[in-house]
C-alpha cells in the first residue's frame, strides 16, 4: 500500500487535536471538531468521491501481516489514555464557562472516544492476540461500554440481520426506540452470554471470572479514580463524574447510531428449517468514501467485516453487490437523528435490496 494510504489512517488523531486546540481557543473553538466531523469531513467526502480499490488477493496477507497498521491502534489506546486525562483536567481547572462550551467540549470528546476510540476498540477485539483484547477492553472501559466485548462478538456477530440481534434496526423503527433496545437488551444478552459460557464449565454467574461482574465495576472504578486524582483542582467535586459519565453517554450512542445505519431492516434469509442463511456481505450497508474510511479505519466497508470478522482494518475490501449508502457514515447518522428524513431516503433504499435479494433469489431457487 503507498504512503498516501499509510498517512491517511493516521487522521484519526487530527480529532483529539481539534478538541485540545478548540479548548485553548474558547467558546465556540470547543465546537471545532464537531464541525470537523459533520461539516468538514462530508463535504471532502463528497469532493474526494469513492475509492472502490482493493488490496490485491496476492498481496492482502502481506499487507494484513504489516506491523505498521497494528502499531497505529496500539499507539491509539496509550495516546487516548493520555488524552483522557488531560481532558479531566481541563474540566476540573473550571475553564469550561458554561452550558454551551461544556455541550460542545462533551460532544468533542465523546467523538474521540465513541467515533474513533470505540472503532479501534471494535477492531482490536476481534483479533486471537489477547493483547489487542486487553486494549480493547481499556478503551471500552473510558466509555462505560466493556460489556459489548461480549455482546458484539459472541451476540452481534452471530445474530446480525435477523430479529434476535438488539443492534439490528428493525424496518421502519427510529434511531431513538433502537437506541433503547441495543443500550438496555444488548447490555442484558451480554449478561446471558456470560452465565452461558460459566455454565458450559460448571461455573456459577457469581464467579469472579465472570467477565460482566468486572466489566461493570471497572468503568465505575476508573470514574472514582479520575474523580480523586483531580479533586485537588476542582471547587466542586461532582464534576469530573458528570464529565466522564456524559461523555460516555455521547461516546457510545455514536456508536449506536452507527449500529443503527449498518444494518437498518437489512434481514437474512429465514431457511424451512428455521435456520437463517449464513452472513454474506449482501448484509449490511456499506459506504467506501476515502476521506471518511481512513478516519473510521475502514469501519464502512462493514460487510466484508461480518463475513470475515478477524480480517485487519487495511486489507477489507469493497463489495459491488453489498448494499450502498448514499452518503459516509458522518452523514447518514445525522440523518438518523431525524426519523423522517432517514425514513424517505432510506426506506426506498431498502425496499430495493428487499426487491433485488428476496424476489431474485426466490425465482432462482
Amino acid at each position: 500500500m503507498g504512503a498516501f494510504r499509510r498517512l491517511g489512517f493516521l487522521s484519526a488523531f487530527v480529532l483529539p487535536a481539534l478538541v485540545v486546540t478548540g479548548f485553548y481557543l474558547g467558546g465556540p473553538g470547543n465546537w471545532l471538531s464537531v464541525a470537523f466531523v459533520f461539516v468538514f469531513i462530508p463535504l471532502i467526502d463528497q469532493w474526494v468521491g469513492l475509492d472502490t480499490a482493493n488490496v490485491p488477493e496476492a498481496e492482502a496477507e502481506i499487507v494484513g501481516q504489516e506491523l505498521y497498521y497494528r502499531l497505529v491502534t496500539y499507539v491509539w489506546v496509550f495516546f487516548q489514555v493520555a488524552f483522557f486525562g488531560w481532558c479531566c483536567y481541563a474540566v476540573a481547572s473550571g475553564a469550561l464557562k458554561n452550558a454551551i462550551e461544556w455541550l460542545g467540549f462533551t460532544i468533542s470528546v465523546g467523538l474521540v472516544t465513541g467515533g474513533i476510540g470505540i472503532n479501534v476498540a471494535h477492531e482490536l477485539g476481534h483479533k486471537k492476540s489477547k493483547l489487542e483484547q486487553f486494549f480493547s477492553q481499556i478503551l471500552l472501559m473510558f466509555v462505560c461500554y466493556m460489556h459489548f466485548f461480549v455482546e458484539h462478538n459472541r451476540g452481534h456477530h452471530v445474530q446480525v440481520a435477523t430479529p434476535a440481534d438488539p443492534a439490528t434496526a428493525r424496518k421502519g423503527e427510529n434511531f431513538y426506540a433502537f437506541w433503547v433496545r441495543s443500550v438496555f437488551v444488548g447490555y442484558a444478552h451480554a449478561w446471558h452470554l456470560e452465565r452461558e459460557r460459566l455454565s458450559r464449565k460448571g461455573r456459577s454467574v457469581f464467579s469472579p471470572t465472570n467477565s460482566m461482574i468486572w466489566f461493570t465495576i471497572l468503568p465505575i472504578a476508573l470514574c472514582a479514580l479520575l474523580t480523586v486524582a483531580f479533586s485537588r483542582i476542582s471547587a466542586n467535586s461532582w464534576i469530573v463524574p458528570a464529565f466522564f459519565f456524559a461523555q460516555s453517554i455521547i461516546a457510545f450512542s455514536f456508536l449506536e447510531l452507527v449500529n443503527y445505519v449498518e444494518h437498518y431492516g437489512i434481514v437474512r434469509k429465514q431457511k424451512a428449517n428455521g435456520q437463517y442463511e449464513r452472513v454474506n456481505p449482501l448484509h449490511s450497508w456499506n459506504a467506501s468514501h476515502l476521506i471518511s474510511n481512513f478516519l473510521l479505519f475502514q469501519l464502512q466497508r462493514h460487510s466484508d467485516h461480518h463475513a470475515n470478522a478477524i480480517k485487519r482494518y487495511q486489507i477489507l475490501d469493497h463489495v459491488d453487490e453489498s448494499p450502498q449508502l448514499p452518503f459516509s457514515y458522518p452523514t447518514m447518522i445525522v440523518i438518523a437523528l431525524v426519523p423522517p428524513l432517514w425514513f424517505k431516503l432510506m426506506n426506498p433504499l431498502l425496499e430495493d435490496w428487499e426487491n433485488k435479494v428476496y424476489r431474485h433469489r426466490a425465482i432462482a431457487a
